[in-house]
């Protein structure tokens, strides 16, 4: 018996070439009667299920504990029967074809795994609860106070300096360490009591399902994990033990229950477009059906990975839909995160939304959201499949959200062209039309973006130059004059290492120069501006983790396998940005203080320059980044049924300006008066 990894396969070019298997519980289940073991497979002439006491080849202990015959299904499943609960037993499937030759999988449906996924584990999950769980609930925050801060497991609290126990960083368990602080600070929280002063709502953790970059049993490098292995499996280099199945199911609960104790919504991102490998546990198990293919049957593409899986087949929709809502309602999961949504049909993100909706209690306030593009073109689909890229946003629910790539470029310029500036950073003429649709959500414009809580607002996430440094990119290269290498559709700008360090140290300053001391001033101003924009904007806005204390990875667009010291937030930066941190807090504090914030027209007000002044409800905000002083025109900012108070007046909140605090008095109160680089919000009083 020859064990091997492709096979020749019978014409599968219709949509739907094989029985479907749409009602049956695939995977191992267990239940009050046993333990039922089911894998659909309907090309396999013969399925043996095999049975281990541990996770993977050579452990300790490790031993075949039998071989099984599967029964073949009428709708192309095999299935297999135990009276008793087979918790922790580990497993996998042997299939047989008609040549004869025999492929060895993993179950694609697992929801347990050994060390790196090679063995499924049958799981009983009431035995992976930890104390309390059962009283564990979604917190109380409204969509209209979502706020999102997008963190990666080991980013979190790989920094030595972050006050984390030595056996957490890096790990899940990380998240339940409440009151750590930073080494010689200790009134500087970091970890979750951070989180809690900052304000955020809701944190998305960068992939937490089984991925293959990392081997678990090492754990000797970095990924962000966009190569799902088992979709259903928690990764193993996070928890504390990866060779044993439970302990990291175990684990993903405590780090979601102390989440949620501390008041913070979890998002998930989910990777269903592609997989680690075109050699994966699905391909093998119906080889040609999973995988999207081109007319010459080379893989599709779209997807920059090689592997695009085909969501349109009904039987991966099936498993997108059954594996989101495995996650919400076991993990208790808040939200959902959609990679490369622009490669998944709009019928399976319908079919999500739906879903989830009929979770008891809580469905209809998960968050669902997603990137409205791709890395590429894909294969040709059927004509009545469409995908939810741009051309599909339309016929998506309305509670399925987009990030909107309009804002982030108007905001800060194009994100491909480091050199390229947007409103706040040298481009504001050629942007201030577009910024004052974003404000409001372009939901006013003549390319709408669905409703307010459809448009994820943001300036950085973890794809691309975080916003530190692609301010210091575009400022550096025009008010410094340093070298901008061209490239294919994107380009770098050589950016002086002191800009990156972002040291405002009175001895910092001194010591760089003052051109340079200047230029760090401004990117500064820039990124105070940009925050204001996005968290004064309709919509729900989004950050990449420090970009509140100016978040560096020193020109890295892509630190996405580089090395954790690169990527970790740096906590002992974070206490010499605190006051970056501060301003971030006061406008979260504000945000969530009104919901007006969230999806209240914006009234824009005209001014004689290219300044943003726009209106929502009794708040004014105003930014300037330009070089002159501007003036708001007080009567301008009225609307119907301001004048008939004669008591009213517009009292200054608060303001962020080049060099700190400036005035922002009118004094013969006709007008308010916007400095230079000045970022301020006034309410009617």
């Amino acid at each position: 018996m020859t064990l091997v990894d492709s096979f020749a396969q019978p014409n599968t070019s219709v949509a739907e070439p094989f029985p479907l298997c749409l009602e049956r519980p695939l995977g191992a289940v267990v239940t009050e009667t046993g333990t039922q073991f089911a894998l659909w497979a309907p090309s396999a002439k013969k399925v043996t299920l095999r049975l281990f006491m541990r996770g993977s080849m050579g452990e300790d202990g490790d031993a075949l504990i039998g071989q099984y015959l599967m029964r073949p299904e009428s709708d192309g499943s095999w299935t297999y029967d135990f009276a008793d609960n087979k918790h922790g037993v580990y497993y996998d499937f042997l299939i047989e074809r008609d040549c004869g030759s025999v492929d060895r999988v993993a179950d694609p449906w697992a929801r347990g795994a050994g060390v790196n996924g090679r063995r499924s584990m049958v799981v009983d999950f009431s035995r992976t609860n930890p104390d309390g769980w059962y009283r564990d609930h979604m917190p109380d925050v409204p969509l209209a106070q979502t706020v999102v801060w997008e963190t990666h497991v080991g980013d979190f609290s790989n920094d030595p300096a972050g006050g984390f126990p030595e056996s957490h960083r890096g790990k899940y368990l990380a998240f339940t360490d409440d009151g750590t602080s930073l080494d010689g600070h200790p009134d500087f929280p970091t970890g979750i009591a951070y989180l809690k002063k900052l304000g955020v709502t809701a944190v998305q953790l960068m992939p937490i399902y089984d991925f293959g970059s990392v081997d678990e049993e090492t754990c000797d490098r970095y990924n962000w994990g966009y190569d799902p292995v088992n979709y259903n499996v928690p990764e193993g280099s996070y928890s504390t033990n990866p060779f044993d199945g439970s302990v990291r199911i175990r684990e993903v609960k405590q780090m979601v229950q102390a989440l949620h104790n501390a008041g913070i919504k979890v998002i998930m991102d989910v990777v269903y477009n592609h997989m680690f490998s075109p050699d994966n546990w699905f391909e093998r198990s119906v080889p040609d059906y999973f995988l999207r293919r081109k007319p010459n049957g080379a893989l599709a593409n779209g997807s920059g990975c090689g592997c695009d899986m085909a969501t349109e087949r009904k039987m991966f929709r099936r498993f997108i839909v059954e594996s989101v809502t495995f996650w919400a309602r076991e993990y208790h999961m808040d939200g959902f995160r959609f990679d490369l949504m622009g490669l998944i049909d709009v019928d399976t993100m319908n079919a999500v939304r739906a879903a989830l909706d009929e979770i008891p209690g809580r469905g209809r306030d998960i968050l669902m959201y997603g990137e409205p593009w791709s890395a590429g073109a894909s294969a040709p689909l059927p004509a009545d499949t469409l995908l939810a890229g741009k051309q599909g946003l339309a016929q998506l629910d309305d509670r399925i959200g987009h990030f909107c790539d309009t804002t982030r470029d108007t905001i800060k310029g194009h994100v491909f062209y480091s050199d390229c500036p947007g409103y706040v950073n040298g481009g504001m003429h050629a942007n201030a039309v577009a910024v004052r649709e974003a404000v409001d959500a372009w939901r006013h414009s003549d390319r709408p973006e669905g409703v307010a809580g459809q448009v994820i607002q943001y300036v950085s996430a973890h794809d691309d130059l975080t916003l530190w440094d692609k301010l210091c990119a575009s400022l550096a290269a025009s008010s410094l004059g340093s070298a901008v290498a061209e490239g294919d559709e994107e380009n770098t700008v050589d950016v002086p290492k002191v800009l990156h360090d972002a040291d405002f140290s009175e001895q910092g300053l001194d010591a760089v120069g003052p051109e340079m001391a200047q230029a760090l001033r401004d990117v500064l101003g820039a990124n105070r501006l940009s925050a204001g924009i996005v968290l004064t904007s309709a919509g729900i806005p989004f950050m990449l983790s420090g970009e509140e204390f100016a978040r560096t990875k020193y020109g890295n667009s892509d630190s996405y396998d580089s090395t954790k010291e690169l990527n970790w937030l740096d906590w002992d930066r974070a206490w010499h940005m605190r006051d970056l941190i501060g301003f971030y807090a006061k406008l979260i504090a504000l945000r969530k203080s009104d919901a007006r914030w969230f999806d209240g027209n914006r009234k824009i007000v005209d001014t004689e320059g290219d300044e943003l002044v726009f209106r929502v409800g009794d708040y004014l905000v105003a930014v300037n980044p330009s070089d002159r002083t501007g003036v708001v025109d007080v009567a301008a900012a009225a609307v119907e049924g301001d004048s008939g108070d004669m008591h009213r007046y517009w009292c200054c909140l608060g303001v962020s300006g080049r060099g700190g605090g400036v005035s922002t008095g009118g004094g013969d109160d006709d007008y308010l008066i916007m400095p230079a680089h000045t970022f301020a919000i006034w309410k009617l009083q």
